[in-house]
């Protein structure tokens, strides 16, 4: 019998191969306009809230649709502190692909930052992660077939 080579990739792989290598941030104080700039100016759909070294939240394009947008507030004079996230969950670097997905899927959420220990080493979105999903299934699809023909 064949031993499949197949194997599942660590979110610290997924980022290391993202077109974007820079981690993209905002700062608390920053207006949402500016928060959105950023974000279109990296084709991003969202962005780590730091507060010098420290991570203190996320914030998405989907938090400006529900708490500006909709609600008819000024992007230009609401801060980035007042609407974003401020329980970040988060995947550790060694942390398999599947599990992001899981996280994204339970907690209806897009975007993970990635910690290395205490370090932020990045974030991952759920295209990322359907992407890796996508190429595995077609790894292992092709090692069941030549398993069967073999």
């Amino acid at each position: 019998m064949k031993k499949t080579n197949t194997k599942t990739r660590t979110v610290l792989e997924i980022l290391n191969e993202k077109d974007i290598k820079e981690i993209v941030t905002v700062e608390p104080a920053r207006s949402i306009f500016d928060a959105l700039t950023i974000m279109a100016q990296y084709k991003i759909g969202a962005l780590i809230v730091m507060k010098g070294s420290k991570m203190v939240g996320i914030i998405s394009e989907r938090d400006y649709a529900r708490e500006i947008f909709i609600e008819g507030r000024s992007s230009r004079d609401t801060k980035v502190q007042e609407i974003m996230t401020k329980k970040v969950l988060t995947l550790s670097a060694d942390d398999k692909f599947d599990k992001g997905l899981d996280i994204m899927t339970k907690k209806r959420i897009r975007h993970l930052p990635v910690m290395h220990g205490k370090e932020l080493v990045g974030m991952v979105s759920q295209g990322d992660l359907v992407k890796e999903m996508i190429a595995y299934q077609k790894a292992l699809i092709k090692e069941l077939e030549a398993f069967v023909y073999w």
